[in-house]
């Protein structure tokens, strides 16, 4: 099997383009399942076929669980990448960071006090063991601003909704 690696540091150097520039897109598609809802009985499927999960209601919003739901697939991907950037910017800076540092993702999906709606809030925690905290809240910090996930949660995303018949 072949050894695992990182993505290149180049990942990191700014783009002077004038148009959003895609350098990878996914596409995944949500069944309703039984109930005919996704997030209750629904089933996610990628279009390449890495992803291929029962989404369940959580026992806490009255579900029966048994699969995972929207907030934690979104929790694992900003997760995901929050831990990548901040190891290609440690890579890139000399700074030697733990192997075994971790970065935690809470999600909660609740009401909008705004509009009486849903929200959702996220938060972050990076555990980076043996290094200096002033080392640690610039690297941290650095991360959010070049993070896609920090910068979606801090200022949103372009997005559209189409329907098709």
């Amino acid at each position: 099997m072949k050894k695992l690696s990182p993505p290149p540091v180049s990942l990191l150097d700014r783009y002077r383009g004038s148009t959003f520039e895609p350098v990878y897109a996914s596409k995944v598609t949500v069944t309703g399942g039984e109930a005919r809802h996704g997030r209750a009985s629904g089933h996610v499927r990628s279009d390449d076929g890495e992803l291929d999960i029962a989404l369940r209601l959580p026992v806490l919003m009255g579900g029966e669980g048994g699969g995972t739901n929207p907030e934690q697939l979104f929790a694992a991907a900003y997760g995901a990448c929050f831990h990548g950037a901040l190891s290609l910017l440690a890579t890139k800076h000399g700074i030697a960071i733990p192997n075994h540092f971790s970065v935690e993702v809470e999600v909660a999906f609740g009401r909008d006090p705004v509009d009486g709606q849903h929200t959702l809030t996220a938060h972050v925690i990076v555990r980076l063991p043996g290094l200096a905290l002033t080392v640690a809240e610039e690297l941290v910090r650095a991360t959010e601003r070049i993070c896609p996930y920090a910068k979606l949660v801090r200022q949103g995303i372009e997005g559209s909704v189409r329907v098709l018949v």
